[in-house]
């Protein structure tokens, strides 16, 4: 592997342990926005530490999930370092021994993506941890991987993108780094020089609201408003539908006593994809509730004349996934993540790449009222307010099965199910 040159952050974050000024320091914390090359030269910073002041000793790795960290992290490692050590990892072990220059030391991987993710690394003695994505990552299992740092000399990384203001991690970590002795780091695309022009300028288009003042500005600041500020009916609703082709999809938000609703989904000649009608039956309001049996019927009757690919629905909907099953018609579980799927679909949104027909009433009407938790929010939490988001997870199921993962099953016209 071939590197660009480093900008002045990115060099500081690879060699700031060997500086004199810095080497006292008991970390380095570097946030940020998104490709601005904090996770490639903190990595390589951390292992040059390691690998030149310790010899036979254990690190954590830590990420969100482990395949999260094998993506971002690891899997990167020995191109980053190729020539310089030699990694032979274990996968079902989850660790990775790294040799060179008469060193060999040890490095646990770890996904701390819940509250009992802490008891995964109970008990061990670390020289150093790496953190990445640690404002992901819940409290109690920061807190034990820092505990485990008992060894003399050893450092804790952490890296991040933003959250909000009322963070954990920011207010006791970002905001007091000083008074923690930590080199603290700001990163954005400008420290990137690997980075061309017009990839820049398309991340500059990604992202929408809160999630641009994120990912591309670097900051810490609130979900607050509309959750979707870039849907605008002139642009994402259509009063006449276009020619449209291809396997039809259904996206499925299952209530008992809250409302189900069903969008189906097409093609159209642009490739943009287009929610050509809804469903929705709320047995608050009408005073009744359906069975699984009386909704698979209402599906059957929604699909008419459909070339049905697979419908979508989130998986905790047991009882109807089953129902739909045994008349043949062909499910997928949906990736039901709040806050991934929530930019999927502005992005879309974004790039004019998600419409609606006008007669999707209560979804353009969803779009309108669906709004950031504000408790929440005071809490270091975003969320969506619970409240006019039946439509709004049906659309990001979709959005995130099917368009972002590129993931469908083969699909089957529908018989009378």
């Amino acid at each position: 592997m071939q590197y660009q040159s480093f900008s002045p952050r990115q060099r500081l974050a690879l060699t700031w342990w060997r500086r004199s000024e810095f080497a006292d320091r008991d970390g380095l914390l570097c946030d940020g926005s998104v490709r601005s090359g904090k996770t490639l030269s903190m990595t390589a910073g951390f292992l040059l530490w390691s690998m030149s002041r310790f010899n036979g000793e254990k690190f954590a790795l830590c990420g969100k999930t482990i395949e999260a960290l094998r993506r971002n992290v690891t899997d990167g490692m020995p191109q980053w370092l190729e020539g310089i050590y030699d990694f032979q990892e274990r996968r079902s072990e989850n660790r990775i021994t790294v040799t060179g220059g008469g060193r060999r030391n040890t490095y646990y991987l770890f996904g701390g993506k819940d509250e009992s993710s802490y008891a995964l690394i109970q008990g061990m003695t670390l020289a150093g941890v790496l953190l990445d994505e640690v404002a992901l990552m819940p409290r109690s299992f920061v807190e034990q991987a820092l505990a485990r740092c008992s060894v003399a000399g050893s450092k804790f990384w952490f890296n991040c993108n933003p959250a909000g203001p009322e963070h954990w991690f920011y207010r006791e970590w970002v905001k007091q780094a000083e008074e923690r002795n930590l080199l603290y780091l700001h990163f954005t695309m400008e420290d990137n020089p690997a980075l061309a022009p017009d990839i820049r300028a398309r991340y500059e288009r990604l992202y929408t609201g809160v999630f641009y003042d994120r990912y591309v500005r670097g900051l810490w600041v609130a979900a607050e408003g509309l959750v979707y500020d870039g849907f605008d009916p002139r642009r994402h609703v259509l009063p006449q539908l276009p020619e449209t082709a291809g396997d039809c999809y259904v996206s499925v938000d299952y209530g008992t006593r809250n409302p189900t609703v069903f969008l189906l989904w097409q093609r159209d000649r642009a490739g943009r994809w287009v929610c050509l009608r809804e469903y929705c039956w709320d047995g608050r309001q009408r005073q009744r509730q359906k069975t699984d049996g009386e909704y698979a019927d209402d599906l059957a009757l929604f699909l008419a004349g459909c070339y049905l690919r697979t419908v979508i629905i989130d998986p905790s909907a047991a009882s109807f996934i089953t129902e739909l099953q045994q008349r043949g018609l062909p499910v997928q579980a949906a990736d039901n993540r709040v806050l991934d799927g929530i930019r999927n679909v502005s992005q879309l949104l974004r790039e004019g790449k998600l419409l609606f027909s006008s007669g999707c009433t209560r979804t353009i009407s969803e779009f309108r009222a669906y709004v950031w938790d504000e408790t929440a929010a005071a809490q270091g939490v975003d969320k969506p307010v619970k409240d006019h988001d039946h439509c709004m997870d049906a659309v990001r199921y979709f959005v995130s099965t099917v368009v972002s993962r590129g993931s469908a099953r083969a699909g089957r016209r529908p018989r009378g199910m």
